[in-house]
C-alpha cells in the first residue's frame, strides 16, 4: 500500500505540498528562516521516497561520493538562500521598470516566475552542452555514476550561479518581489530533487510535459549526442520547441550508462571537481555513442 502511495503520491506531495507550503509561508510574510527549515524537510522526503520505492536499489548506496555530494548540496543550497537575501539590494540597483503583476494572486505570481526562470535556465543549460568553456563547468554535474535526488544539487557553484542568474535576472529587471523569489528558490530545489530522484514514481502523460526523472535520465546518458536532450528544469516545453525532447519507455538505466564516456576518470573529490574546469581542455562531448 505504501509503495502505491509513493508511486503516485510522491510527486503531487512535493510539487503541491512542499511548494504550496512555501507559497503560503511566503505570502504570509513569515520570516525567511522558513526557507532554512523547508529545504532540509524536502531533502528528507526525497531520501525516504528513494529508500521506500527505489528505481535502482544500488543507487541508494554511496559509492565513495556521499561526502562530496553533501558538500555540493550544502554549498549550492547556501548560494540559493544567499541569492534570495540579496534580491532587495539588486532590486534597488538593477530594476529597469517595476512592472511586476503585484495585484495577481500570490500563487500565480510564483507560477509566472517559474515559467520565466525555466526559459532562462533551460537555454543556459542547452548552451552549456554546446559552448566549450560552459561545458567544462557543467561537466561536474555529468560526472555522476548513480542517479538520485542529491545529484540535482551537485553542480559547480559557478555554473549554478550562471544558470540561476539567467533565470532570475529578467525577473529582477521587472521588479521581482523578494517573497516570490523565496518561493521560487524552494521550487527550484524541489524540482532538482524530483528530476534526479531514484524513486520509481509515475506521473502518466505528464512525463511528456514536466521535466521529471523519467525524462531526465536520458539527459545523463554518457555518450555524445545521446545525452544532449531534455534540458528543461521545470518543463519539457522548450525541449519540444528546440527539438531536443527524447523518451523511450523501453529504456532501462544502469550506472554503466551514466557519466562521461570521454572522461571516465573525472575527479570524484569535491575540491578536485571545483578545480577541474580550470585545468580541462577541449569543449563539449567529443565521444561517440556505442553501436546500436
Amino acid at each position: 500500500m505504501h509503495r502505491t502511495l509513493i508511486r503516485y503520491g510522491y510527486v503531487p506531495f512535493m510539487l503541491l505540498g512542499v511548494n504550496g507550503t512555501a507559497i503560503a509561508l511566503a505570502a504570509s510574510g513569515a520570516s525567511k528562516l522558513w526557507l532554512v527549515g523547508l529545504l532540509p524537510a524536502a531533502i528528507g522526503c526525497s531520501f525516504l521516497a528513494e529508500r521506500a520505492l527505489p528505481y535502482e536499489s544500488d543507487w541508494n548506496t554511496p559509492a565513495g561520493d556521499g561526502t562530496r555530494d553533501v558538500a555540493h548540496a550544502g554549498v549550492n543550497e547556501l548560494l540559493l538562500l544567499v541569492s534570495v537575501g540579496v534580491i532587495p539590494l539588486l532590486a534597488t540597483t538593477v530594476t529597469v521598470a517595476d512592472v511586476w503583476p503585484h495585484a495577481w494572486p500570490f500563487a500565480l505570481q510564483v507560477l509566472a516566475a517559474v515559467v520565466v526562470a525555466d526559459l532562462g535556465i533551460t537555454l543556459t543549460h542547452y548552451a552549456s552542452h554546446k559552448i566549450g568553456v560552459l561545458w567544462r563547468f557543467h561537466a561536474v554535474h555529468h560526472s555522476i555514476k548513480r542517479f538520485y535526488g542529491f545529484n540535482g544539487l551537485m553542480k559547480h557553484p559557478l555554473h549554478q550561479t550562471l544558470e540561476m542568474s539567467a533565470g532570475v535576472a529578467p525577473l529582477i529587471l521587472i521588479g521581482l518581489p523578494v517573497d516570490v523569489a523565496g518561493a521560487l528558490a524552494i521550487a527550484v530545489a524541489v524540482q532538482l530533487l524530483l528530476q534526479h530522484s531514484n524513486a520509481d514514481y509515475r506521473v502518466g502523460v505528464l512525463k511528456y510535459v514536466l521535466a521529471l526523472n523519467e525524462g531526465h535520465r536520458f539527459h545523463h546518458l554518457k555518450w555524445a549526442g545521446v545525452g544532449d536532450v531534455n534540458f528543461g528544469l521545470f518543463t519539457l516545453v522548450w525541449d519540444h520547441l528546440l527539438g531536443t525532447f527524447s523518451y523511450d519507455p523501453a529504456r532501462r538505466f544502469t550506472s554503466d550508462q551514466l557519466g562521461m564516456a570521454a572522461k571516465p576518470d573525472y575527479p570524484t573529490a569535491y575540491l578536485a571537481q571545483l578545480a577541474e574546469p580550470f585545468r580541462a581542455s577541449g569543449a563539449c562531448h567529443t565521444d561517440s555513442p556505442p553501436p546500436a
